[in-house]
């Protein structure tokens, strides 16, 4: 998954080497982190949150087949 967040993250932005993913395990399945240039949050969230929103959908499906839990937080 976090593979999967990150190549979605460095297609989207203008300063891909500021992609940084962490991945850790919580209470609540895995927490993906993740982290990118300031000026580039706003093309990672989308208009009214619509990209960060169908990243999320992505990760919970394919956490779902896996047999866990997972959330992703932007930083």
């Amino acid at each position: 998954m976090k593979d999967l967040v990150e190549y979605i993250a460095k297609s989207l932005v203008n300063a891909p080497d500021d992609v940084v993913v962490t991945e850790e395990e919580g209470e609540d399945g895995i927490i993906l982190k993740l982290q990118v240039a300031d000026e580039d949050k706003g093309r990672i969230i989308g208009k009214q949150g619509r990209i960060a929103q169908a990243m999320r959908t992505l990760i919970r499906v394919k956490a779902a087949k896996a047999g866990s839990r997972a959330t992703l937080e932007i930083i």
